[in-house]
């Protein structure tokens, strides 16, 4: 088994789906020739790839989460520009009325 299919895990056991996939022909050959279980294989490398993407996927998602944080905090302590433009703006309406 590859080092990058320990990235993540998955039931070895399961149910099996036929797909129909379209790959270089050169490349099939190649990889046969290396491996008596192509699928299980194209498998595990799958399973690295769903892992590693997930887990990617996860700290862009924490990011945006610390950067909205970050935004939020600072608009508390020192409102944006626009909240003062607005409030102003706002005040001149009701003393002209």
């Amino acid at each position: 088994m590859s080092t990058l299919a320990a990235v993540t895990t998955y039931a070895r056991n399961a149910p099996r789906k036929a797909v129909n996939l379209s790959l270089n022909e050169g490349l099939v050959w190649r990889a046969k020739a290396l491996t008596q279980d192509l699928s299980g294989t194209v498998e595990d490398l799958l399973a690295a790839y769903v892992g590693t993407e997930a887990a990617r996927q996860r700290v862009e998602d924490e990011r945006l989460e610390d950067v909205i944080s970050a935004l939020n905090a600072r608009h508390e302590r020192d409102e944006f520009l626009s909240d003062a433009a607005s409030i102003r703006a706002a005040d001149e309406m009701i003393s002209r009325a």
